[in-house]
């Protein structure tokens, strides 16, 4: 199990470090109180919690009671937990820019100016940054930037393993489902509606597939768009997305799409990514 400590200066992008390690299987907490982490590792510890990596947002939320950190660090890696800390920075100039955008206060300058209370936030983190085990600072990095540099640390090269591809069939005439990133119509293709003894099996069954595929364009089509999948998807990975579904439409549903989505699921799953069908309306 790794544990990491999500820590640094505020507005450096601590929230943004969270959210990306929860998106790579991550159990996220963040502002936990200091006085609540030795409780929280016991919790894990348990074999019924079924939790494998942890990360933890503490920073100068906590107030005074961030310089009793070290101490509960040293008591839960007493209990077996060897712990990671991950420290975000930024220089003064980038934070201040950053508060004045988001016209937010910094938690220690409630009464006072905001530089004030970075000068103050940076004295009191010091130790934190001095025992980090990776520091990332993000006065230039780009959100996409930031994510490689997470995955990079954390993912250990399983970045495609873990990206996440549907390939869904379904019917225009049913609607285009809500949550594809590319949609592709197949309607050009001759349909094997048309043909009583076909009309109804579905893509799933050998002599629709045959029908399907014996026509060149669908030879060609289905080249076409694995070539192109095979250029976006890794720029898809680099950009900060994580999952990608794709749908592929007929009239109905239940032929043309779905003999295209198999066949080229079955392309895709020779990459190194995780790949699932779906055919929305072959019952319809």
């Amino acid at each position: 199990m790794r544990f990491v400590i999500v820590t640094g200066m505020s507005g450096a992008g601590k929230s943004s470090a969270l959210k990306m390690l929860e998106d790579i299987g991550y159990f996220c907490v963040d502002n936990l109180p200091v006085d609540l982490i030795d409780k929280f590792a016991e919790m894990i510890l348990d074999e019924t919690a079924s939790v494998n990596n942890v990360a933890l947002g503490i920073d100068i939320r906590n107030g005074q009671r961030i310089k009793e950190l070290e101490k509960k660090l040293k008591e839960i890696e007493k209990m077996g937990i060897q712990f990671e800390i991950l420290y975000l920075n930024a220089s003064n100039r980038i934070l201040l820019k950053r508060y004045k955008e988001t016209r937010r206060n910094h938690p220690l300058s409630r009464d006072g100016r905001v530089e004030d209370g970075i000068a103050k936030e940076r004295e009191v983190m010091k130790f934190l940054q001095d025992q980090a085990t990776y520091v990332i600072d993000t006065s230039q990095l780009l959100t996409r930037e930031l994510k490689e540099e997470i995955d990079r640390i954390y993912l250990e090269g399983e970045v495609g393993e873990r990206f996440q591809i549907a390939v869904v069939s379904f019917g225009f005439k049913f609607g285009i489902p809500a949550d594809v990133d590319l949609v592709f119509d197949v309607r050009f293709l001759p349909n094997p509606f048309y043909d009583l003894k076909l009309r109804p099996l579905t893509g799933n069954d050998k002599p629709i597939q045959e029908f399907v595929m014996k026509y060149d364009e669908s030879a060609e089509f289905l080249k076409k768009l694995q070539d192109m999948l095979e250029f976006l998807i890794p720029n898809y990975i680099k950009e900060g997305k994580y999952n990608l579904v794709i749908g592929i439409g007929c009239t109905g549903g239940k032929h043309r799409s779905v003999t295209i989505v198999n066949a080229l699921a079955e392309k895709l799953k020779q990459l190194p990514y995780s790949v699932k069908t779906e055919h929305r309306d072959i019952t319809r």
